[in-house]
């Protein structure tokens, strides 16, 4: 299966299969976010920034749920690349049953104590009712979410990349026009704002799974097996996919955990801050798709390579990868930079939002060019190996250790102004690179993780 795909086709012939619909997928997943930011910023700047500080709900689930979709798809890359479709229908249910708990647990909070999530996530007392609102309609949006990314993670690893990235890209034109019909009432729908977003929001991801669901039924597609959800796991497959993911949980919840610190700290300063973050955070987002392509097409080319047994072929292929991220990088830094125009237009701010973002576009341009880099080595070929540890163990270090501590200290000690402190939060990318590379050289991740399976 897909062994015979690998030593047939060419470095960037497998790369651009892999690269092209991850990245329109990613594209399309940030238009969401820039749609609801220019429409509800229509509405007013609070509309926007309450919806931005209640998206950290849905982003920190995502790091839970990423994670163990990570897993799955490290394990899938790997044994595809071996040949072993049976394999891959006993490890997906095992993510699938944590990530059901998860998402569960988390609609159940947003359903019933939505004004103490937006308690912890802002203090400006204008944002905390208008994101509850939103969060109590969005809720079930969180549960239908994680069991697509298992969904995905089989068909991403498996040679289906263009149709989970096509499922993508209809739910976000669903998203998008149903974002316009709710927020604003057109077609004669009564206007809902806020409370229209998030229902445009559980709509779309309604159709997602649905669609996801339909594509994987088809004959010859690696299933995912429902009923494995019942069954007991064999003992050593589990014993693998806990040791393969638990570090990709840790690196997520460590890297995440601080990345939503640095917004409630923003979101404790004032509202200019907030939503200035959110204006850069959407538009960083959007532009990035091609380094989160490059990174998610890393993951499967070489997770595809180490099952199959290529080492050598791995190792070449992953020193490729790593110099095309530093240039993807540089270039998707300089575009940032070169449409600061437009990004200040995306929505109404006051003047001194507006000085704000400027430092935080020229900011974030200049350390673009690390964290394509870190994205592609530590998530994609890293990961591929199993070698997500490394990953928690430098978020701890320079995240926790470094830039948390340095941000509180500007943002409430020294009372530094909101753009230096937006500048400490995210300086992690640059000051690691250097570890990174070295540990890269160790080729620790080198390695075929697969089992021969009864």
């Amino acid at each position: 299966m897909g062994a015979s795909n690998i030593q047939r086709d060419s470095f960037f012939s497998q790369l651009m299969k892999l690269v092209v619909p991850i990245a329109v997928q990613s594209f399309m997943l940030a238009l969401v976010s820039v749609t609801d930011a220019v429409m509800l910023g229509r509405l007013d700047q609070q509309s926007m920034a309450s919806v931005s500080q209640a998206g950290n709900v849905q982003f920190f689930l995502n790091l839970l749920v990423t994670g163990f979709s990570i897993g799955v798809g490290i394990m899938t890359a790997q044994y595809w690349g071996k040949g072993d479709g049976k394999s891959i229908e006993m490890i997906a249910p095992l993510g699938l049953k944590i990530i059901l708990v998860l998402g569960g647990a988390v609609t159940l909070a947003a359903l019933f104590a939505p004004t103490t999530l937006m308690t912890i996530l802002t203090s400006d007392q204008t944002l905390i009712p208008l994101g509850a609102q939103y969060l109590q309609i969005v809720a079930p949006s969180y549960f239908l979410c994680g069991i697509t990314q298992v969904y995905f993670a089989l068909m991403k690893n498996t040679g289906h990349t263009t149709e989970s990235s096509t499922i993508s890209s209809v739910a976000v034109v669903v998203n998008i026009v149903l974002n316009g019909v709710f927020i604003f009432g057109w077609l004669g729908v009564p206007a809902m704002g806020i409370q229209g977003a998030a229902l445009a929001t559980v709509i779309a991801r309604l159709v997602e799974l649905l669609l996801a669901i339909a594509v994987t039924k088809r004959k010859g597609n690696v299933q995912l097996r429902w009923k494995g959800l019942l069954e007991k796991a064999d003992k050593l497959l589990y014993q693998d996919f806990l040791r393969y993911t638990m570090p990709v949980i840790g690196a997520s919840l460590v890297w995440g955990i601080a990345y939503m610190s640095y917004s409630v700290v923003l979101g404790h300063m004032d509202g200019d801050a907030v939503a200035a973050n959110a204006i850069i955070s959407v538009a960083k987002n959007l532009i990035s798709c091609l380094i989160r392509g490059l990174g998610g097409g890393a993951g499967i080319m070489i997770g595809n390579l180490l099952g199959a047994n290529l080492l050598s072929k791995a190792k070449s292929y992953a020193a490729r990868l790593t110099k095309l991220a530093a240039v993807v990088g540089i270039c998707t830094g300089a575009a940032l930079v070169a449409l600061t125009p437009v990004i200040m237009n995306i929505t109404e701010l006051t003047p001194k939002a507006a000085e704000y973002l400027k430092v935080m576009i020229v900011f974030t341009g200049l350390n673009i060019a690390a964290q394509s880099v870190n994205h592609v080595v530590l998530d994609g070929i890293f990961g591929a190996g199993g070698d997500a540890r490394f990953d928690m163990n430098t978020n701890i270090i320079f995240m926790w250790c470094i830039c948390v501590p340095l941000s509180l200290m500007a943002a409430f000690w020294w009372n530094l102004p909101a753009p230096v402190v937006f500048c400490l939060c995210n300086m992690d990318e640059i000051i690691k690179l250097p570890v990174v590379f070295v540990h890269y050289r160790k080729y620790i991740w080198l390695r075929n993780i697969t089992r021969e399976m009864a």
